[in-house]
């Protein structure tokens, strides 16, 4: 059975707003009686619109804000006093990076090492390097003059501070440019393959679909399903349309090869394979070594945007 890194159990949040011009105080929930599990090993993606109620979660599951009703633990531990020990194993950003304008990328990190308690110096330089920010071009150019993603970069870094067995990120991907939202997908798998557990909420499906293993959609304050990669992919009903100048030859390959059974040949030219369809770079390289032309090479079917509308739609 995989260890529990994070669980929520009916989680509420209220909040008092004031209404004008009645002046009168009106209770909303922001989290109404939310239950979520994130297991050792996973990268869990947390789908929800804005509004829907992910960073109140998260600022929970961070400390940073007491539910109205419900209960948390992390890494099995539930008590006030635990969770506070906990979180010590863990680290993030919850909307946007908390740094010191007027301070260097290192300053920032020096002084959020001093403040952890982490004795060895080096560990800034090697955590710059890691968000892919290099030491010897910031020296002495303060916070201020960074671009967004500089600034999105050093947040990534100053959570790395520490080595964290549980990541947290609140739409990490703002201010990133394609080859920055790229790096950072490459940085979270290889984070992920040294046996760290990670929590991403973002508007970008289209990348959550490219990282998870897990998701959870929440909506309106409630959590409406939670569901592994794989299962997903089975209710996408997803395939790989493959358009090639040599069918007998490719069917082969993906049988052989790939180990495929669930694939449909549609025309003369053209098979629809319904497996292995993450390992595209390496299917379409065994075709090239074996002198077959791909004409085309597309994913058809539902995705996850798709599916999270066709979820919140139900629930109207």
């Amino acid at each position: 059975m995989s260890e529990l890194v994070f669980k929520a159990r009916g989680i509420v949040k209220q909040y008092k707003k004031l209404c004008l011009p009645a002046f009168q105080w009106k209770i909303s929930n922001a989290l109404n009686g939310v239950d979520m599990e994130i297991n050792r090993g996973e990268i869990y993606g947390f789908v929800g619109g804005n509004g829907a109620g992910k960073t109140t979660l998260i600022r929970i599951l961070a400390g940073l804000v007491t539910p109205t009703q419900g209960k948390i633990e992390l890494f099995g531990k539930g008590e006030q006093q635990d969770l506070y020990i906990q979180r010590r194993r863990m680290n993030g950003i919850i909307e946007i990076p908390a740094l010191n304008p007027v301070l260097t990328a290192q300053e920032n990190l020096e002084v959020c090492r001093l403040q952890r308690g982490i004795v060895d110096k080096k560990c800034i330089e090697d955590v710059l390097k890691t968000a892919g920010l290099e030491p010897s071009e910031l020296k002495g150019l303060k916070v201020k003059n960074f671009s967004l993603g500089m600034k999105q970069r050093l947040g990534i870094a100053k959570a790395l501070l520490g080595e964290p067995e549980f990541l947290f990120f609140d739409e990490p991907l703002n201010g990133l440019d394609p080859t920055g939202i790229k790096d950072f997908r490459i940085l979270i798998k290889t984070l992920n393959q040294s046996g760290i557990t990670v929590l991403i909420s973002s508007h970008m499906l289209s990348e959550l679909d490219q990282l998870a293993t897990c998701y959870g959609f929440i909506h309106k304050g409630k959590m409406i399903e939670q569901i592994s990669a794989e299962d997903l992919e089975k209710k996408f009903s997803r395939y790989m349309m493959l358009k090639v100048d040599n069918l007998p030859l490719a069917e082969k390959i993906s049988r052989q090869v790939f180990g495929a059974s669930k694939f449909e040949i549609v025309s003369e030219d053209t098979i629809h394979l319904y497996e292995q369809i993450d390992k595209k770079g390496k299917i379409m390289k065994a075709f090239v070594m074996k002198e077959i032309t791909v004409e085309e090479m597309t994913i058809k079917g539902e995705d996850l945007e798709e599916y999270y509308m066709s979820l919140i739609g139900k629930k109207k």
